[in-house]
């Protein structure tokens, strides 16, 4: 299993990837086709050390937020990325406005959004016909 985490910041990266090599585990970086980073991590991760490394990130994707927001000119970022896991365990990003993640980041922590932008993806690759409320 693969696990993507995504980057605008070559420092924010490199941070990320000396974190996770500092547990032991290999990382694999390459250019993102739209723009910035992935770093990508191969293999089974302990649920601990998963947890260890998506609290890492979360906190990066915060500072990442904060340098967006800063941004002026041609350094202005249009889109935030939020990495998610598919139900079939495939990874994936989904890209945000910036407008929108900066708004999202007002109200909710990292991991909130990562929570609610998976929960998103989930019913998006299993979507459930029907009405909303209904009984069990």
């Amino acid at each position: 299993m693969t696990n993507e985490y995504i980057f605008f910041d070559a420092t924010l990266r490199d941070r990320f990837a000396s974190f996770v090599a500092g547990h032991g585990i290999p990382t694999q970086s390459r250019p993102d086709a739209m723009e910035g980073f992935v770093v990508a991590l191969t293999g089974d991760l302990a649920d601990e050390l998963e947890e260890a490394i998506e609290a890492e990130y979360a906190t990066l994707m915060a500072e990442q937020v904060d340098l967006v927001e800063a941004a002026e000119g041609d350094m202005a970022r249009a889109l935030m990325a939020v990495a998610i896991t598919l139900p079939d365990g495939q990874p994936g990003v989904v890209r945000i406005p910036a407008r929108h993640a900066r708004r999202l980041f007002e109200h909710f922590s990292a991991e909130e959004v990562h929570e609610l932008v998976g929960a998103i993806a989930q019913a998006m690759a299993n979507p459930v016909a029907g009405p909303l409320c209904r009984k069990a």
